[in-house]
């Protein structure tokens, strides 16, 4: 009875006993363990598609890793402009610090942290941010590693203003010089909106437009723009207001001395709180005129050493002026 019954398994396909013993032998492996209904075959194949689904999802994950990356490309140096931003003095292309960049690159075999780039219409790309490492590159032979990446005109100057500060921090007149033409060219509507928009502190952007905003002449009459500090920005800018023509000509005396003073010493000429030897003018107490109790006039000496009298309003009528003029020739004869 019990064999008739096992003969009658292996006509419906039934799996291997438990033991591992084949219950069809005239049946294949193969085929005995594939499903002969309509339930079975439907159960493995939503199997099968259980695991793809699974592997997709994986792949989906290791995918976000790289969601938005851009590939890394190998560029000619010279087929690459600095931007229309570009906000480095060339100065900052002859310190140490730059000497180490340049060093580091070249045993390097290239820079290892690419700089951003984005193209151009003519096929040349201009740079977003990364001027020292593509000068570098450029002056060793080097091709430069860049990310290349289209972007607006805005977003190049955020992304060059930030890198800065994550790198190596522009001076204040550097910084100054970027705020101001952004400014100028309409970039940004006011200096409140630059700052909202760079998370810079309002105080430091108007500080530095103020530094950048200063004569060509006053900025030449330090060795090296760069030692500029954002300090010095209010006593500059108030003493170029209040006599321009005084600042101006010490400026020049300083710019021609074929030594030149330390940063601090220039800021104290310039602002005449010293005279260029060093030492701190005489400074001559106002004369008050006066008629009683009334202040008629005062005699002063202005940060070039002329003597300024100034009448107060009404004191000296229209009709005197020529006699008071013809008094002052006799008087200094």
């Amino acid at each position: 009875m019990s064999k008739r019954l096992l003969e009658k398994a292996g006509l419906v396909g039934l799996q291997p006993a438990p033991g591992g013993q084949v219950l069809n032998r005239s049946t294949p492996p193969a085929e005995a363990s594939k499903p002969k209904t309509a339930p079975g075959t439907m159960l493995g194949f939503m199997s099968a598609q259980s695991s793809a689904v699974q592997e997709a999802e994986q792949l989906k994950e290791r995918l976000k890793e790289f969601e938005g990356a851009v590939p890394v490309r190998a560029l000619d140096p010279a087929n690459v402009v600095p931007s229309k931003w570009a906000n480095r003095h060339p100065a900052s292309f002859e310190d140490a610090d730059f000497a180490a960049l340049k060093e580091e690159i070249q045993q390097a075999g290239g820079n290892v942290q690419p700089i951003k780039v984005r193209p151009l219409a003519d096929g040349r790309f201009e740079i977003v941010f990364g001027h020292r490492r593509h000068r570098a590159s450029l002056e060793l032979g080097l091709q430069v590693n860049a990310l290349v990446e289209q972007v607006s005109e805005l977003q190049l100057f955020e992304q060059m203003e930030r890198e800065n500060r994550g790198r190596k921090n522009l001076s204040a007149w550097e910084q100054g010089c970027m705020y101001r033409q952004a400014i100028d060219t309409g970039l940004f509507s006011s200096q409140r909106k630059l700052s909202e928009s760079l998370s810079v502190d309002l105080s430091m952007v108007s500080k530095s437009i103020a530094l950048a905003r200063l004569p060509m002449a006053v900025v030449n009459a330090f060795a090296n723009p760069l030692e500029i500090q954002y300090r010095w920005a209010q006593p500059l800018s108030e003493a170029v207001q209040k006599d321009p023509e005084g600042v101006l000509a010490r400026a020049k005396q300083i710019a021609a001395q074929s030594e030149r003073l330390p940063a601090a010493q220039i800021v104290s000429v310039l602002t005449g709180a010293q005279v260029l030897n060093g030492s701190t003018p005489p400074v001559a107490e106002p004369i008050q005129v006066g008629k009683g109790k009334a202040k008629i006039a005062t005699i002063d000496t202005d940060s070039k050493g002329r003597a300024v009298v100034r009448f107060e309003a009404g004191a000296l009528p229209e009709s005197k002026r020529k006699a008071l003029a013809k008094l002052i020739e006799e008087f200094l004869g």
